[in-house]
């Protein structure tokens, strides 16, 4: 059977969040001793600095800035696969750099119904994205 607490005995004191905020706060203040303020509150100078590093361990919780503005899509329907006439691309007359020719190339890629044109330098992880993308909508 345990002795019944005498609260005159505790040594061991608690201490609310809101009054660690108070105090945190108060030591963030322009010529603020630490020190003083633990003093003034009848706590410990390293109590409060331990309560300073745990609040600055502690990620500050984010607010969104601005909330998410949605904009308004549209999709024509797509012609008749009939319809498309593949042209054969005329060759120019100056050789360009590979590096040109790599930023004029066209990707064309028809999923479900859908068709996806990537237009100049695309790289893997583009194309990896709107894949994804067209894979979760089906």
């Amino acid at each position: 059977m345990e002795p019944p607490k005498d609260p005159l005995k505790a040594t061991k004191r608690r201490h609310n969040a809101a009054f660690k905020r108070k105090l945190v706060k108060l030591t963030e203040q322009a010529g603020a001793s630490v020190a003083a303020i633990a003093l003034a509150h009848g706590i410990n100078a390293n109590l409060l600095f331990k309560w300073r590093r745990a609040q600055a361990a502690r990620p500050a919780r984010l607010k969104p800035v601005t909330q998410a503005v949605l904009l308004p899509v549209t999709m024509d329907p797509l012609p008749p696969a009939s319809a498309v006439i593949d042209l054969p691309t005329p060759m120019p007359a100056v050789r360009a750099s590979p590096a040109r020719a790599a930023a004029a190339g066209v990707i064309e890629i028809e999923v479900g119904g859908a068709r996806v044109r990537l237009r100049g330098s695309v790289d893997a992880a583009s194309v990896r994205c709107v894949l994804q993308a067209l894979r979760d909508a089906s």
